[in-house]
């Protein structure tokens, strides 16, 4: 099976069976989305989505965000993980987005990039999913998956996976095959026991035939 054929079987199969697949961080617009994500690096949804309602009542846009304390800010995330760093990277990322982009949160992969907490996979994220641009985020569960199934071969990075699975994915579905393949990850590609024997892609995932 060439690794084109590999795609489009297993593209075809989560079409198929997974029409909708969409993140599970909760948000109303793209600033809160932003301020969820740089909250979820190595932290469940679940828990970001426990931390942002009354995050974001308190602070509603980034100009409030903006003029807060580190400290203030702490108090609201600190059942995240790593909240000192993340308490400041939202106020500089709030004050960056208030004077460099007039508070609105740029589609521009690059420009993104340029805010505090905001990595390459926060970037592509929110091109993504608020923008609909064709962004692959790879984050640990798209990097595992791609390597078991064989979507990705002998990639070290999140960056090398990044680049062959936009080879082979059509621009138009990126966004939606990015949480297919975060969403098979969290619930049936795990990382410790992947529950195989629940898995709809076997016929063609190269960790089930060499592993199982």
């Amino acid at each position: 099976m060439t690794k084109k054929e590999r795609f489009e079987k297993v593209l075809g199969w989560f079409s198929e069976n997974v029409p909708v697949a969409e993140t599970e961080l909760e948000y109303t617009n793209p600033y809160e989305l932003l301020v969820a994500v740089i909250l979820s690096a190595q932290c469940t949804d679940k828990r970001v989505n426990i931390i942002t309602p009354s995050l974001f009542e308190k602070y509603p846009v980034p100009g409030l965000m903006a003029q807060a304390s580190f400290n203030e800010v702490f108090e609201y995330i600190k059942s995240c993980s790593f909240p000192n760093n993340k308490a400041k990277h939202l106020v500089e990322m709030a004050k960056m987005l208030v004077e460099d982009f007039g508070g609105i949160v740029p589609s521009d992969v690059e420009l993104l990039q340029k805010m505090p907490g905001v990595g390459r996979k926060t970037a592509n994220v929110i091109s993504a999913v608020v923008f609909n641009q064709p962004a692959m985020a790879v984050d640990t569960h798209v990097f595992r998956v791609a390597a078991r199934i064989g979507l990705s071969t002998n990639a070290k990075n999140p960056l090398q996976t990044e680049m062959q699975l936009m080879k082979y994915i059509p621009k138009n579905i990126v966004p939606k095959a990015h949480h297919w393949l975060i969403l098979h990850g969290r619930y049936t590609c795990k990382a410790r026991k992947p529950l195989c024997e629940q898995c709809g892609l076997t016929e063609w995932c190269l960790y089930y035939k060499t592993k199982i």
